[in-house]
């Protein structure tokens, strides 16, 4: 073990030790189970969603229309699904219509919590969600969010104290902003600054391994063999040591190096940072450097600072023709601003909300993404940014859908980013 000064200590215990999350920004809601209880209170989603800001993520359907719109609009893609759409037997060519073939394509999703009125569980992996629009989407199981893996839902009822309920249990869920009247939740959510191997330095609500998000919280890990179990309340710093280990720092100014747990090791899961005014970024543990955890500055990201979001409206820059503006439809996917654009920065998996991007501007192998408030991200060739990019099409709202395919594309700026942190 190594030590910090006294007085050091004691500066980083008041620069880092408390977490200063106004309750407003906490999930709130009322929950209606299968047994016909109501339970009301903070929520916890799925272990590591805590606040307005955090993400849900699921798989959606694009739809038929958007599907047979691209067909029209590129030769390239009609023909490769004709030829997919038939066979020969016997010398006879058959064809069948897209209408026959049955499931539509699926493509990932996340929104805010902030964004959703309600949710529904619409079966064994699927939810059926309402936004604060007045939209409806439905999302199916694409990690532990929705569905059979679901990890949980704890609702702090103010008569039972915590409830559990598991997915099965659940029939539906109504969001709104907790009431004035509510007593604070007591522990707070982990905020910090993680910096990886790659150089970024990334700021916001921190999921430990995808799972510890509260300074009630425990890490795990051994130290010379002997059991150490870590509230993160007490934690300063978090540092890699080995592939295998890490440096805790604790507000003390005590250090431990602690191995033997996923926690602390190839298994870790990720370390989960999301930021209000961008989105979120999901950090491997071979990426991992360091987490300095320290109180989040500025407005707090209550409710209100989400709203209902809007369609995308832009002006897109592709070679050889003159520029297109009107609502922007992304990768024949995303078409409002709740949306994200995904994608992965020096090794990092990246969720930046459509809503908090300013310019997108392919620069041959890479995306510069800037957003409002000036920031910068170099997307790799992955994701919303990638080969595999379905295009981008422009309703002129003259009655005419243009498409920028992926290889023409040089920039997309839209309008709706005003965004002031």
């Amino acid at each position: 073990m190594g030590m910090i000064s006294g007085i050091a200590a004691l500066g980083l215990g008041l620069a880092l030790g408390v977490q200063t999350v106004p309750s407003g920004e906490r999930i709130y809601g009322i929950v209606l189970t299968a047994g016909g209880e109501r339970l009301e209170g903070y929520l916890r989603w799925d272990r590591n969603e805590t606040h307005w800001a955090d993400i849900l993520d699921g798989w959606k359907e694009i739809p038929r229309e958007h599907t047979l719109e691209a067909e029209r609009l590129d030769d390239e893609l009609r023909r490769l699904r004709e030829r997919e759409r038939s066979v020969t037997f016997g010398g006879v060519r058959i064809t069948w219509d897209e209408d026959d073939t049955g499931g539509l394509e699926r493509t990932a999703s996340a929104i805010r919590f902030g964004h959703i009125r309600s949710l529904e569980v619409a079966g064994e992996r699927s939810a059926l969600i309402e936004l604060e629009s007045g939209e409806h989407l439905e999302l199916s199981s694409s990690s532990t969010d929705i569905g059979r893996s679901f990890r949980g839902l704890v609702v702090d009822d103010s008569a039972r104290g915590e409830v559990e309920v598991e997915w099965e249990d659940l029939v539906r869920v109504d969001f709104m902003s907790a009431p004035s009247s509510m007593r604070d939740p007591g522990a707070r959510r982990l905020h910090g600054t993680v910096a990886t191997r790659g150089g970024l330095r990334l700021t916001g609500l921190v999921a430990w391994d995808l799972d510890e998000a509260l300074t009630t919280d425990v890490l795990d890990g051994e130290e010379d063999g002997e059991d150490v179990r870590l509230a993160f309340g007490d934690i300063a710093a978090i540092a890699r040591e080995t592939g295998s280990s890490a440096r805790v720092t604790l507000l003390s100014g005590e250090e431990m190096i602690l191995d033997d747990s996923n926690d602390v090791d190839s298994d870790n899961r990720g370390i989960e940072v999301t930021d209000p005014t961008f989105g979120r970024a999901i950090v491997d543990w071979e990426e991992f450097e360091s987490l300095t955890l320290h109180p989040r500055a500025g407005p707090p990201a209550d409710r209100a600072t989400f709203g209902a979001g809007s369609r995308l409206r832009g002006t897109v820059v592709a070679r050889g023709v003159s520029p297109v503006s009107g609502f922007i439809r992304w990768d024949n996917d995303e078409e409002f601003t709740w949306e994200t654009l995904d994608g992965e920065s020096e090794g990092v998996a990246v969720a930046i909300e459509f809503g908090r991007v300013g310019t997108v501007e392919r620069l041959g192998d890479e995306s510069r993404v800037t957003l409002a408030d000036g920031r910068t991200f170099m997307l790799d060739d992955s994701g919303d940014v990638g080969e595999d990019h379905r295009g981008v099409f422009i309703d002129t709202g003259a009655g005419e859908t243009v498409l920028v395919r992926w290889r023409d594309f040089v920039s997309a700026t839209f309008e709706h980013a005003t965004f002031e942190p």
